[in-house]
């Protein structure tokens, strides 16, 4: 990960120019979600504190972005053949609905980790929906053998035109706050943070761009000590849409974390509720647990800033009974229910 103001820029990495060219294919099609101040973060932080709400954007995730414009991006042929795509969620509800928008047929595999709320999301948008295995990489397996047959896949992150659609978040927080210091961005797979980062730190390479993950099961965190892409274990926790290993043949993710992302923080299980309470009772959004790590790695201690904060609440979907049991003070034991 980088350190000071150095920004490292290689082949590998999404440009700046494929972020733009991507800004301009999402015009009139996503939505330019709003970045607005909470004063309760900024009062605890002592600095203002901005929230990036891509809890409003369509189908309640930022993943609309990059599956849209992946889908605007594809060939005749990849079109006549459909899309095919494992998910923990969000990014089989977004390409669901860019391939339904555009006419392509769409098919999400999904492990048995997925919440159910989720899966009927996807299936609402229009796609056929594969259940298979206990992890993304069991899942994984049914989108090979289909991709065998000639459909096309589109990954939830680590591909060039996911990760510029993302990328355009970016666009919009030095857009809105052009004095920002630091930025915190979910991390899991990496396709939204590596976006950001590149947006941001091609044009300002002072800002710090920190990745916010759970404890349990934080493979892009293992694969950066590791210093290469590993396996981890996929382990129920409130975080689930950042579930999921980067990939060991990652072509893109890993390396541009690697080289523009600050630093990591790692969450535990309180304190992913304590955000997702928070989120509710002080800022009036209702946010599922991965969307609510930055604002609870802040509520942490865990990440402190000499400067203007953004903290990219990146989903809203989560099932609202799980929600009510969280904001009314319940413990939940994901890991026990789950077993």
């Amino acid at each position: 990960m980088t350190d000071g103001h150095l920004c490292m820029i290689d082949a590998s990495h999404v440009s700046l120019s494929e972020i733009r060219a991507a800004a301009g294919r999402l015009t009139g099609r996503a939505s330019r979600t709003p970045l607005e101040m909470s004063r309760a973060l900024s009062r605890g932080a002592g600095v203002p504190v901005y929230l990036k709400l891509e809890t409003r954007q369509i189908t309640g995730s930022f993943k609309f972005r990059g599956a849209t414009n992946a889908v605007l991006s594809l060939a005749d042929a990849e079109r006549a053949a459909g899309v095919v795509a494992v998910s923990t969620g969000n990014h089989g509800r977004g390409l669901a609905r860019a391939a339904s928008e555009a006419g392509v047929r769409c098919v999400i595999a999904m492990s048995r980790l997925v919440p159910e709320n989720k899966v009927e999301g996807i299936r609402n948008e229009g796609a056929e929906v594969l259940i298979s295995g206990a992890s993304q990489d069991e899942a994984q397996l049914e989108v090979d053998r289909l991709v065998a047959g000639g459909m096309t896949m589109l990954p939830p992150f680590d591909h060039r035109d996911i990760i510029a659609g993302q990328g355009t978040i970016g666009l919009e927080i030095l857009e809105d706050l052009p004095d920002v210091a630091t930025v915190l961005v979910p991390l899991s797979g990496g396709g939204l943070i590596s976006g950001v980062a590149a947006a941001i730190r091609s044009q300002r390479p002072e800002v710090r761009i920190i990745g916010v993950s759970m404890e349990r099961g934080a493979a892009m965190q293992a694969s950066l000590a590791a210093g290469h892409p590993v396996e981890v274990e996929e382990l129920p926790t409130l975080a689930d849409s950042l579930g999921g290993g980067i990939g060991l043949h990652n072509a893109h993710t890993f390396a541009m974390v690697r080289d523009l992302v600050k630093d990591v923080v790692l969450l535990d299980e309180s304190e992913i509720a304590a955000g997702i309470r928070h989120c509710y009772w002080e800022e009036r959004q209702i946010v599922e647990g991965a969307g609510a790590v930055c604002v609870a790695a802040l509520l942490s201690g865990k990440v402190r800033s000499e400067g203007p904060v953004v903290a990219v609440l990146s989903g809203a979907n989560i099932d609202m009974k799980l929600h009510h049991r969280i904001v009314s003070g319940e413990t939940v034991d994901i890991a026990g229910e789950a077993a």
